[in-house]
């Protein structure tokens, strides 16, 4: 793809247009949030590509009617919407295994594979210039992902057995995600709650401060009552123990990260599967945002599919995440749809600060490559969901088949030129937000 090169005023502008729409209503309602949102995006051009999937499929919305690889089939894949290489993780799964894959799905929606290969492609670009890699080892980068997706669909769509594409856990991965999952794996729920809570009058209930909003009796009421909602959305397996459920405490709280400036959410602190005190469990209730890939695609079939965006970050979760969080449903607060689910002793982020070796940033790039054609696979006609009533590995496997290398080059052409747009963006960004060019900030 070759990008356009507007000046920077103009590109300015574009990126004002952009937020005004993405973000607009949310600043109105919360501008201090957003101040802290736009500082962490200032710190560096990886943080900011991270807070702008908006600009990022303005900038392809030009491909949301038809492009290289893709076709009726390839161009309707259940996507990540935001696929970049820190959205990468443990979680454990329903079954109770440590599992290191794909993380963070509310961007998650319809449309073109090739935007989540992509998006994540020019993210290898920017990290790996943080890392002062040349063009020529970025290029080789980018050519490994494109080659280890490439074989993982490829496997999937010809009927691979399970042993032979197992899910990355603590018997099966190697190196920086083998990492992850040691460390996750000692993590506690304890240790969770001992951060977030404190036991009073022999009950546990959350700590006072630390972010936590207390509630006056009627938004308590109103949480509980959307709470009441989403037990309804849960399968039946996760109803095994009905006492689970009960409600120790409430708090409010603010979103103030990169991905969920300025909107409401909760904690709510449950007896979890038995009368033990340290097994507490504490989810999370936040409103769920629109997927910024959502406002570029147009087919009425996917937009009619879900019922709100709480609905359909959770269909889209379980869709692309096998054994998927357990406690994960949705609900519905002051006309709002609600993302809920647990908020994971067992959470650990891919760490790109230590991945310094050429050989082993080489090696986690291969692993995200297959992470990502495995997620692409999961989630079509033997996934349950009538959306997608095909196999998308099929369909992805033969799209590239007709012209391999041109997958390959596609993606490092894309990765050099939206690297350096994103990098020239940050600075533009930077000044827009310091020069007080940003509105009702």
């Amino acid at each position: 793809m070759s990008v356009p090169q507007p000046t920077a005023a103009e590109r300015g502008e574009r990126i004002l247009e952009v937020f005004d729409t993405a973000f607009g209503q949310l600043l109105t309602a919360d501008p201090a949030a957003f101040r802290v949102k736009f500082r962490k995006m200032a710190a560096s051009a990886f943080a900011f590509y991270r807070g702008t999937a908006c600009l990022f499929y303005k900038d392809l919305e030009h491909e949301a009617h038809g492009g290289p690889f893709l076709d009726e089939r390839t161009g309707r894949v259940w996507i990540h919407g935001d696929l970049h290489a820190e959205n990468f993780g443990t979680y454990m799964d329903a079954t109770g295994r440590l599992i290191f894959n794909v993380n963070d799905f509310d961007e998650a929606y319809v449309g073109p594979f090739t935007w989540d290969v992509k998006r994540l492609s020019a993210s290898l670009a920017l990290i790996g210039y943080t890392k002062a890699l040349s063009d020529e080892q970025i290029t080789h980068l980018v050519r490994i992902y494109a080659a280890s997706y490439r074989e993982r669909i490829h496997a999937l769509a010809t009927g691979a057995k399970h042993d032979e594409v197992p899910p990355f856990t603590l018997d099966t991965a190697e190196g920086a995600l083998l990492d992850a999952l040691r460390d996750a794996r000692a993590l506690t729920r304890f240790g969770l709650l001992e951060s977030m809570t404190q036991i009073r009058d022999h009950e546990r209930r959350f700590a006072p401060g630390g972010g936590s909003i207390e509630l006056d009796a009627a938004a308590r009421y109103k949480v509980l009552a959307a709470f009441d909602g989403y037990l309804e959305t849960l399968p039946e397996s996760s109803l095994a123990r009905p006492d689970s459920y009960r409600v120790k405490d409430v708090v409010g709280r603010r979103g103030i990260g990169i991905g969920s400036a300025g909107l409401p959410s909760y904690n709510i602190l449950l007896e979890g599967n038995s009368d033990a005190l340290e097994n507490d469990v504490v989810i999370y209730m936040k409103q769920a945002q629109t997927p910024a890939v959502s406002r570029h695609v147009t087919d009425p079939a996917v937009r009619g599919y879900f019922h709100h965006e709480g609905h359909r970050t959770v269909i889209s979760q379980r869709a692309l995440q096998a054994h998927a969080d357990p406690w994960l449903g949705w609900t519905e607060l002051d006309g709002a749809g609600q993302l809920v689910a647990e908020v994971s002793p067992y959470a650990v982020d891919l760490d790109w600060s230590d991945i310094d070796d050429p050989q082993d940033i080489a090696a986690t790039v291969a692993n995200l490559g297959r992470a990502t054609a495995t997620m692409h696979a999961a989630a079509d006609d033997e996934s349950g969901h009538s959306l997608v009533p095909y196999s998308t590995e099929r369909a992805i496997d033969a799209a590239i088949a007709a012209d391999e290398e041109g997958f390959a080059e596609l993606l490092v052409d894309f990765a050099h030129d939206y690297g350096a747009r994103a990098r020239a963006d940050h600075q533009i960004f930077v000044d827009l937000f310091r020069n007080g060019r940003i509105p009702g900030l």
